[in-house]
């Protein structure tokens, strides 16, 4: 049974917490973004849980392993990795907690009604014109790259989706801050908590985690830098506590 799950060419990811993610190398691979998104999300008892843009639906998988949330969608464009998450979903027995639903998250308030989710979680596509250069794999091109989404998108879906006082969690670019801060007040959602992820203590930070309140106070608390690596293959231990490697 578990072999039909698995593919020609895809391979089981181990996720060290008893669970497993079935990924196809030559798509698109879950990263460590998505790892510290899902550990920087607060999911309470009881909430529903939406990551837009999910791929492999690794961030549902790693929130319903680790928060007492009540039930976890992601949401997907692209219909193979929508069907490949859906198979991880089944391989770890989650179906009755994680759903993965194939749609557009431009069209994401259509598809599931306003103000449906305690939680929006989203790992979106950083670059934007020139930034990086375009993968000639489509699918690794549109995680990478605003093709088929942009940051607004994003946000205005989000905030459409949660109720009030729901809250959006997002990784993305320190390089893009000034623009994320503006367009989540936009769309009254206001930033309240982040944290810079750095890859070395010594290097400028390559990532930022980032909290935002639908109908919030203006206020935020900056948390402490998180840092990745301690040297070159060695993880620093709050990376490990993380994995679940400590």
């Amino acid at each position: 049974m578990i072999n039909d799950l698995v593919k020609e060419n895809e391979r089981v990811d181990d996720l060290q917490n008893g669970y497993y993610i079935i990924q196809d190398p030559q798509k698109f691979c879950f990263g460590m973004d998505a790892v510290l998104l899902s550990g920087f999300a607060r999911v309470k008892k009881g909430e529903k849980v939406l990551d837009m843009g999910t791929g492999t639906g690794i961030i549902p998988v790693l929130l319903a392993s680790k928060t007492p949330g009540e039930h976890f969608t992601g949401l997907e464009i692209q219909e193979e990795c929508a069907e490949m998450a859906a198979r991880s979903v089944k391989y770890n027995n989650m179906e009755d907690r994680v759903s993965i639903r194939q749609g557009d998250i431009k069209e994401a308030a259509g598809i599931f009604g306003a103000a449906s989710f305690h939680v929006v979680t989203c790992n979106p596509p950083y670059m934007i014109g020139q930034h990086g250069l375009t993968n000639p794999h489509m699918p690794k091109a549109i995680a990478r790259h605003e093709i088929l989404c942009t940051l607004e998108d994003v946000v205005s879906q989000a905030a459409k989706l949660l109720g009030d006082r729901g809250r959006f969690y997002m990784v993305h670019r320190p390089f893009r801050l000034t623009e994320i801060m503006n367009v989540l007040t936009k769309y009254k959602l206001e930033p309240k908590r982040m944290q810079l992820v750095y890859p070395y203590i010594d290097r400028e930070p390559n990532m930022v985690l980032i909290e935002a309140l639908k109908g919030g106070n203006s206020r935020i608390t900056v948390e402490r830098p998180l840092i990745v690596y301690e040297k070159p293959g060695v993880y620093t231990k709050e990376i490990l506590e993380m994995y679940d490697m400590v």
